[in-house]
């Protein structure tokens, strides 16, 4: 097991975040380059001040029409993208590593934070996951994949806060905790998570189209 564990926090997390960093540009540029091919019409109406507007209100909690028509759902999906950007970048152990691998310090939360927000994420991964089973709009437009990416997104925080408080196999854990991760980071450039870059320029494009276009709001 400690082979596996030096392996796992060795050389799969380069390679892990070798193609999550790689893919996420790939990717961007292919559908760049698919744009200026096929949705010429885009560019010829870009205008920052409606891309930034169009940006920010669905940045804003409960910024849109659609978003105050749920609160419930929209406050848990606000909730779940601030812990799982926040906590991993800002966990102490995490920041160590950094600070190991590229001499990077960032200021660190305090671990008994780290454990509310980690509580805090997993009860809104839960309400997004039973959103998508209670609702039937949301429910025929789910496959099994988005099901397994929910889960998958929520493993790392669950496996990780098991680890620190030492329940269940420690070692196992801390293993899962880390292959879990990486398996979400290789996933990201190539399956829906990809939106945690492509949702800038999709809503900024959404911009360009309905408020430089057509003078028309888009929240």
């Amino acid at each position: 097991m400690n082979e596996l564990y030096d392996f796992l926090s060795g050389p799969a997390l380069w390679a892990a975040f070798i193609v999550f960093v790689i893919g996420l540009v790939v990717r961007v540029a292919y559908l760049f380059g698919v744009s200026k091919e096929l949705d010429r019409v885009f560019y010829n109406h870009v205008d920052l001040r409606w891309a930034l507007r169009s940006i920010i209100h669905w940045l804003v909690p409960l910024g849109s029409v659609s978003m105050r028509a749920q609160p419930l759902f929209s406050i848990a999906f606000f909730v779940f993208h601030i812990c799982l950007f926040g906590v991993p970048l800002f966990l102490l152990a995490h920041n160590t590593l950094w600070q190991e691998a590229f001499g990077i310090r960032i200021p660190a939360m305090p671990d008994f934070l780290a454990d509310i927000l980690t509580v805090v994420f997993i009860v809104a991964a839960i309400i997004l996951l039973v959103r998508r089973v209670v609702r039937p709009e949301v429910r025929i437009l789910t496959t099994a994949w988005d099901y397994f990416l929910i889960l998958l997104t929520s493993a790392p925080f669950l496996t990780g806060f098991l680890a620190y408080h030492q329940l269940g196999p420690y070692k196992l854990m801390l293993i899962l905790h880390i292959l879990f991760s990486e398996i979400l980071l290789v996933l990201i450039p190539f399956s829906k998570l990809g939106h945690i870059i492509l949702f800038f320029p999709s809503r900024a494009f959404i911009g360009f189209e309905m408020g430089s276009r057509r003078g028309v709001r888009t929240w």
